[in-house]
């Protein structure tokens, strides 16, 4: 099929598929209560959930960039890696994608529960992980890391090492290369990785409710403070989504042109 054709049954379906993407969207935005949204977005909970997940979405991000990309540099560049073991690796890293997040959440409660494998000893010593905004943090990092691993990743497989390779024979340490060869030649991808972590992070719902629970100003954050909302105020709810919405259109015109060149009209 040439391009510019396209068949009137294919262009059918296409525009059915649009319209299930589009009309959920259109039907948040009909449905707003756009006269009252900017008293509900001054109320106390709102700005109190809001400043919680912007909060704890930097903190998650910053803990996956701290741990992601080392991880993303040993799954593309260590030599010890063979091809077998390279895929388990990155088939570990893809867990948290495909995992329902709740699952997610009852794990990181097993691990790091009061009765949990290490929460049990933490506990003893007098730390307790669930339940606090910490266990906010570790939720949406544990969800989000691996969008920061596979960006890191793809921009480490396409980087140029010669420059790295230079830098090495002029006498700098590993360390010194890392850092101001390695890092500035992949930061387009960290960047970009560091976007989707923060917006993941910020809309992560079932993992955190699970861990985390919902107490109000610790571990509400905007996710669960809309679906409570929805039982008691769906006008609340409506607002509260439309401001994650908001930052997620946010986020997509942001990527569109620097970092995701495919979406390019």
């Amino acid at each position: 099929m040439s391009r510019g054709r396209l068949s009137p049954v294919v262009a059918v379906v296409a525009a059915i598929g649009l319209a299930f993407l589009l009309l959920p969207l259109a039907g948040l935005l009909v449905r707003a209560p756009w006269s009252e949204l900017p008293g509900m977005l001054a109320g106390g909970p709102v700005l109190e959930a809001l400043g919680l997940s912007l909060t704890t979405a930097l903190c998650a991000t910053g803990v996956c960039l701290v741990l992601g990309v080392p991880l993303a540099m040993l799954l593309v560049r260590s030599a010890a890696w063979a091809a077998v073991p390279r895929r388990l690796l990155r088939a570990v890293i893809t867990v948290p994608l495909v995992l329902p997040p709740v699952i997610g959440g009852i794990a990181l409660l097993l691990l790091l529960g009061r009765r949990g494998i290490l929460g049990q000893f933490l506990a003893q010593a007098g730390f307790g992980i669930p339940y606090t905004s910490g266990a906010v943090v570790i939720a949406q990092a544990f969800v989000a890391m691996p969008f920061l691993v596979f960006a890191v990743e793809g921009a480490l497989g396409s980087s140029d090492r010669r420059s790295e390779a230079a830098a090495a024979t002029l006498g700098a340490s590993r360390w010194q290369v890392f850092r101001f060869v390695t890092v500035p030649l992949v930061g387009p991808g960290i960047a970009a990785g560091a976007v989707l972590c923060f917006t993941r992070a910020l809309g992560e719902f079932g993992a955190t409710i699970t861990f985390a629970g919902s107490l109000p100003g610790v571990t509400r954050t905007l996710p669960i403070a809309s679906y409570l909302a929805m039982q008691t105020d769906p006008g609340e709810a409506i607002a509260i989504a439309l401001v994650l919405l908001v930052v997620s259109v946010a986020v997509l015109l942001l990527m569109r042109d620097r970092w995701m060149p495919g979406v390019r009209s």
